[in-house]
């Protein structure tokens, strides 16, 4: 019975995954399924399939073609009057399906045929897991070994003549048990560092804001599927930067002008004094709509060439569409994609782009 409800549950798991896979881009841009993350789980709502069906009301209960009816009567409770109070029957109800992250990422990687990312630094943390390299006679009973107790008190009850061939009951005694033993194994796991700055200025609207932060959890979703120790960095920037908390940055209202060297000036100071390159990954990502001060475009691309592009792994330069912004920096930005491999740059007009947008910035593998 256990055996065909595993079964059963992994049939659905796979129905389930081929539903999220097929509609995946229309759940990425509607924000569907980061609702509700919780710590390990997000909830991806897969709305179920309804058949039309003829519903009658109850008999004698007057209205249209029901009887007949004085003119000006109103065909229903009309306003001050009461309603027919709460129902008796049951709603439709969106069935809620739960996957792990990394079952997500997976998902994300088989859709967009996205390479595998390869660390490149080599700070590690070490990590400890139990592994199971031998046997011992002592230990709790979930440890216990069935099939070398069972064997250990067959051989002794035949050495010593009690074993029945016609009646073929084992029963083990203490002497006969044994026990799973464990040893802990250093892992060491490879570290991440993820840099997000967004334009806050009085450009970006609240839809573009919108659209980062979908693109930026789908991107931790990937990066944080190959690494065991990630941190995370936000910056915002108007004309000038500041390090913020992952609430403040993408709820943070602002105004004024747009200087980019400011978040790059910035970024490059929190990766010397705290991220290393020769012992971190670093990915830095840049969104804005594009608008810069004109004297400030040499600046960011002398910043951008000189620190930090030769300390990160990866930049990705989103440029989302606002209908206030002027979009040339993005130009400035895909004429260094020549001389450079590990730069990525994507225009995302709208929702609909951000699938488009994350395979441009992950398909490098790096």
């Amino acid at each position: 019975m256990g055996q065909k409800i595993e079964r059963d549950h992994q049939r659905f798991r796979k129905i389930v995954r081929g539903k999220v896979k097929s509609n995946l881009s229309k759940y990425i841009s509607r924000g569907e399924m980061i609702g509700k993350k919780g710590k390990d789980f997000i909830s991806i709502p897969l709305p179920s399939i309804e058949i039309p069906q003829f519903k009658y009301g109850q008999k004698n209960s007057g209205g249209v073609g029901a009887g007949e009816g004085q003119p000006g009567q109103p065909l229903g409770p009309g306003q001050g009057q009461p309603g027919p109070g709460a129902g008796d029957q049951p709603g439709g109800h969106i069935l809620e399906v739960e996957l792990t992250m990394e079952e997500m990422a997976s998902i994300l990687g088989e859709e967009l045929a996205l390479p595998r990312i390869e660390p490149r630094g080599k700070k590690n943390i070490i990590t400890t897991r139990d592994k199971y390299t031998g046997i011992r006679q002592t230990g709790p009973e979930s440890l216990r070994h069935f099939k070398r107790t069972f064997k250990r008190a067959l051989k002794r009850q035949i050495s010593s003549g009690t074993y029945d061939p016609s009646d073929p009951v084992v029963i083990p005694i203490r002497a006969d048990k044994q026990y799973r033993s464990w040893k802990e194994v250093k892992q060491p796991q490879s570290v991440a560092v993820i840099i997000y700055m967004m334009d806050v200025s009085g450009s970006m609207t609240d839809e573009q804001k919108e659209i980062v932060r979908i693109e930026a959890f789908w991107i931790d979703t990937w990066i944080k599927a190959h690494y065991q120790g990630v941190e995370t960095v936000y910056i915002i920037h108007d004309a000038a930067a500041q390090e913020v908390d992952e609430h403040t940055f993408y709820h943070t209202r602002e105004s004024g002008g747009t200087k980019i060297s400011s978040a790059y000036t910035l970024c490059d100071k929190i990766i010397s004094a705290r991220y290393p390159p020769s012992e971190w990954n670093i990915y830095a990502f840049h969104f804005s709509d594009g608008d810069n001060w004109g004297d400030d475009i040499p600046h960011c691309l002398k910043i951008l060439q000189e620190k930090i592009l030769p300390a990160v792994n990866l930049f990705g330069y989103g440029q989302v569409e606002s209908p206030y912004g002027s979009g040339e920096f993005y130009d400035y930005i895909h004429e260094m994609i020549g001389s450079r491999t590990n730069i990525v740059c994507s225009r995302i007009p709208d929702r609909d782009a951000i699938l488009g947008s994350i395979k441009e910035f992950l398909g490098t593998g790096r």
